[in-house]
């Protein structure tokens, strides 16, 4: 349930709306707009008496709300949220994201290197794996920790934010002292120990959607970290498994209109695991900033023919650049800018 405030509405009135939620048990999330306070009911709202609410001076009216994600929702909170992922630098506002790099790490020269030519091109952000779920135990599982102290080699020489995939709750100290934005990968979306344990962490997180999950699924995973008092939560579409096999995922771009409609986390698209297939990866970034996400999450490789993990979906730092240039062309039709 929420509790829409009327506009200039008293701090009495805001207070006796606040007191009459908690008298049924309720905890009360008090959100403000540009333009409105909104209340929400946390818990069982079963006993706020709607009409009773209506009554009350200062309020607007009493909606109820049938989705079970609460904090996420765009009825709490209808603002668009700006989420800091480095000093001067956010996601979900008017300036797109762009975050690319190598799928995993392999040596300080390629990540360094790759993290120039991106930052030339024009990316804000470095992403990099340094532990890799792979589906074979007998695949490149990334180099662990010396894969973290080389992106942050990488960070130091091109100040370059660092994205990159936590996969176990004991590494989460580590990565919230040595990373920037923790990615949570496709297959921990339901890790609901792991979501817990982030929601307590002073760091954006990264949340990817699961290989087959709902919106709802997903927007459940994010309340987690949000329940858990952590609000800066990005959310990443990278495709979701279909009966089709000719792309490794499917990229539902409806979902990006879907979430927005539905919650005010911004929403950022990965086209490279998408699609599997690095001559894909240009028009499915064009169209994910046309559907209106907040960014882009795309791998790109020096050398992506002997590249350790994914290099059939890794372009070039050249065809990257070719790249930022198609997108900032798109971004100023939708009234965005790189």
């Amino acid at each position: 349930m929420v509790i829409i405030m009327k506009p200039g509405h008293t701090r009495k009135e805001l207070d006796r709306a606040i007191q009459e939620m908690e008298k049924s048990g309720v905890n009360v999330m008090i959100s403000r707009g540009s333009e409105t306070t909104i209340l929400g009911a946390e818990g069982n709202a079963a006993g706020i008496d709607m009409e009773k609410m209506e009554a009350l001076p200062g309020v607007e009216r009493v909606m109820r709300v049938s989705e079970p994600y609460k904090k996420a929702n765009r009825k709490y909170h209808p603002d668009d949220s700006v989420v800091e992922i480095a000093p001067g630098m956010t996601v979900g506002g008017k300036k797109l994201l762009v975050v690319a790099g190598p799928c995993s790490v392999e040596s300080e020269a390629q990540i360094t290197g790759v993290a120039q030519s991106v930052k030339d091109a024009g990316a804000q952000a470095l992403r990099g794996g340094a532990f890799k779920p792979r589906t074979s135990p007998y695949a490149f599982q990334g180099m662990g920790y010396a894969g973290l102290d080389l992106l942050e080699k990488a960070r130091v020489h091109t100040g370059l934010p660092v994205v990159t995939e936590l996969m176990s709750t004991d590494d989460i100290g580590y990565f919230a002292e040595h990373v920037d934005v923790i990615q949570v990968g496709a297959r921990n979306m339901q890790n609901f120990d792991l979501l817990k344990r982030l929601g307590k962490v002073d760091k954006p997180i990264l949340l990817k959607r699961g290989l087959s999950a709902t919106i709802e699924e997903w927007l459940m995973s994010a309340e987690y970290i949000l329940a858990g008092g952590n609000e800066r939560v990005i959310l990443c579409e990278r495709g979701v498994r279909t009966f089709e096999s000719f792309t490794r995922n499917t990229l539902d771009l409806s979902a990006v209109l879907a979430v927005k409609k539905q919650s005010h986390l911004p929403v950022v698209v990965d086209p490279s695991h998408a699609s599997g297939q690095a001559w894909m990866v240009e028009r499915l970034s064009l169209a994910a900033i046309a559907a209106g996400a907040d960014g882009l999450i795309i791998e790109v490789h020096n050398d992506p023919v002997r590249a350790l993990c994914d290099g059939q979906q890794s372009i070039t730092p050249d065809q990257f650049g070719t790249l930022m240039v198609k997108v900032g062309q798109i971004a100023a039709c939708v009234g965005r800018e790189v």
